[in-house]
């Protein structure tokens, strides 16, 4: 079962990425130079002196890009418990401040002569003009840029809570219905069976309704995959067969909740309980070179005897797809294949994996 004890996953972004990440710092230094090449072609003298003009043109740019994306990854944390106005208006004065202390010390470190021919005519108060206005201007359209990127994270976050609120209403309603009527029957019958029936359908329910952002593992999705699929053998007698073959997969991986219930629901409402004669699910999987391959496969039912089960509208795999993404950052992948009489997903993740921060 999910447990408190668990790390929870990440709290929402600031407005501020992560500049101390090796991608954000060669991401700036490329901007820097880009900028430098644009300001010597538009420095209006001779293309035969642009490589002399770019060179402490580059440095320049580099130096304060880079010193205002190191002060704005030691400032991240104090900027994210700001609201995003504050936070955008902050780090625009920042750059400002690198910028006007880089322009300074340009000033009074390069010679004069030297400063004549690298830099636009005119004394410090002309250098320190320049440099602050287009500063002022690359970091504006910076922080504008970095506004609606948050607002699109924050759509997508916000899209993604939404579809697996929408794939547990989904879940709830049959395969309670189902369960209860189940349990109503055993407590005649069996009520020691129907005792644990009712444990099962707890814990199931349990994590059902457990917030997103809970973390779960490999051993607790296989746990309640193993419940569910208990319960539904009591409906189901010996028309459902399973077999498990998970020995040596790690128990500790990281996975986001209610992941594997639902490819399990799924097998048996589209393999299982249309088919007349008996069906088989099989869960296996193996852990090889720090990947985790984990596969639920089914029988299907023979042509015609599908019935009223439809395809369905693909929700759950969708909802677990973009789930899996979001944990593994891309690394993780979800394959259907389908021969004949059989239909096989396969979750592939990274293990150990480290989310970054």
């Amino acid at each position: 079962m999910p447990s408190d004890s668990l790390p929870r996953s990440p709290p929402r972004h600031g407005l501020i990425p992560d500049f101390c990440r090796l991608p954000m710092v060669l991401g700036v230094v490329l901007t820097a130079e880009l900028l430098a090449i644009v300001l010597a072609l538009a420095s209006g003298g001779p293309l035969a002196r642009f490589w002399e003009q770019l060179g402490p043109l580059s440095l320049y740019t580099q130096t304060i890009t880079l010193a205002s994306a190191a002060l704005l990854c030691l400032a991240r944390p104090w900027l994210a418990r700001r609201g995003d106005r504050d936070a955008a208006l902050l780090a625009w004065l920042s750059i400002q401040g690198v910028a006007a202390l880089t322009g300074l010390a340009a000033a009074a470190l390069v010679p004069p002569p030297l400063r004549t021919e690298l830099f636009p005519p005119g004394g410090t108060g002309d250098l320190l003009v320049r440099t602050l206005g287009i500063s002022a201007i690359g970091a504006a359209l910076l922080i504008r840029y970095l506004t609606l990127h948050a607002l699109w994270r924050r759509q997508i976050e916000a899209e993604a809570e939404a579809r697996f609120q929408k794939l547990q209403a989904r879940i709830r309603p049959h395969f309670l219905f189902n369960s209860m009527n189940t349990i109503a029957h055993l407590t005649r019958t069996d009520p020691r069976l129907a005792e644990e029936m009712v444990e099962d359908l707890a814990d199931l329910f349990r994590a059902s309704l457990a917030d997103e952002d809970q973390a779960s593992t490999l051993a607790d999705e296989l746990e309640l995959a193993h419940r569910f699929l208990n319960i539904e053998r009591q409906r189901l007698g010996e028309r459902l067969n399973v077999q498990w073959d998970i020995e040596g997969l790690p128990g500790s991986a990281p996975l986001p909740p209610l992941i594997l219930q639902p490819l399990v629901e799924n097998a048996i409402y589209h393999g299982i309980e249309p088919a007349r004669r008996p069906g088989l699910i099989r869960i296996a999987g193996h852990y090889r070179n720090g990947q985790v391959r984990l596969t639920i496969r089914n029988t299907l039912p023979a042509e015609g005897e599908a019935g009223r089960h439809t395809s369905g509208n693909r929700m759950a795999l969708r909802n677990i797809r973009q789930r899996l993404s979001s944990l593994f950052s891309g690394a993780a992948q979800v394959i259907e294949t389908r021969s004949e009489g059989a239909y096989q997903i396969s979750l592939i993740f990274p293990y150990p994996w480290r989310a970054r921060p």
